[in-house]
């Protein structure tokens, strides 16, 4: 079987374990630009920010509790309202020390929840390509066996054509003997000479 090989580009390969490093980062700069243009020590900004997260975490947890919880949209409330958080404290506080501390928390938490994802996403995929792989010798092996019987029945059709192409051409040459009566055979009621006969009359 001849299957298509696909090169990754290699920034396919690397865009996926770049994205909590550049989600988080990308909040922290907006957070800094909005800490730029006066969220910081507003009140009513934090506060906003504060609702907001809540907000998320409730939906979050709505979504997971109960058996028609979804996973998906619980772990993107939950992480929408971990980024509200931290664009939060951001955006209020003044310097980069706090800042930059929970921008390392978060890419750590971040990039600890990606593994797991990525270790069961790499677990399916190698689950799929032995079971591939079973399908593919299976369907070779089956191909391998088939063909070996096609070949036998042609050699079996070959051998019957050469076997009746061997007993005419005795049957002529018996014909052809000189003093040879079939009418004489059948009024004595002798039988026809079995192929092993025919075989010692062409040879003598």
């Amino acid at each position: 079987m001849n299957e298509q090989i696909i090169a990754r580009h290699w920034l396919a390969i690397i865009a996926p374990k770049a994205a909590p490093a550049l989600a988080t980062s990308t909040v922290l700069i907006l957070a800094r630009i909005w800490n730029a243009d006066g969220a910081e020590h507003s009140i009513g900004n934090a506060a906003l920010m504060t609702v907001l997260a809540l907000a998320a975490g409730a939906a979050g947890t709505f979504a997971s509790v109960g058996f028609a919880g979804d996973r998906v949209i619980a772990g993107t409330a939950f992480a929408t309202s971990g980024a509200l958080a931290f664009a939060g404290v951001a955006g209020y506080s003044d310097g980069l020390s706090l800042p930059l501390l929970l921008w390392v928390l978060a890419t750590a938490v971040a990039y600890g929840l990606a593994a797991r994802y990525w270790r069961t996403d790499r677990r399916e995929r190698l689950a799929h390509e032995r079971h591939t792989s079973g399908r593919r010798e299976e369907h070779a092996h089956v191909e391998r066996v088939e063909a070996l019987r096609a070949g036998a029945q042609i050699e079996s059709a070959r051998a019957g054509a050469a076997y009746a192409e061997q007993l005419a051409t005795a049957l002529l040459t018996r014909a052809a003997l000189p003093g040879y009566d079939p009418a004489a055979l059948s009024r004595a009621g002798l039988p026809e000479l079995p192929a092993a006969e025919i075989t010692k009359e062409d040879a003598a």
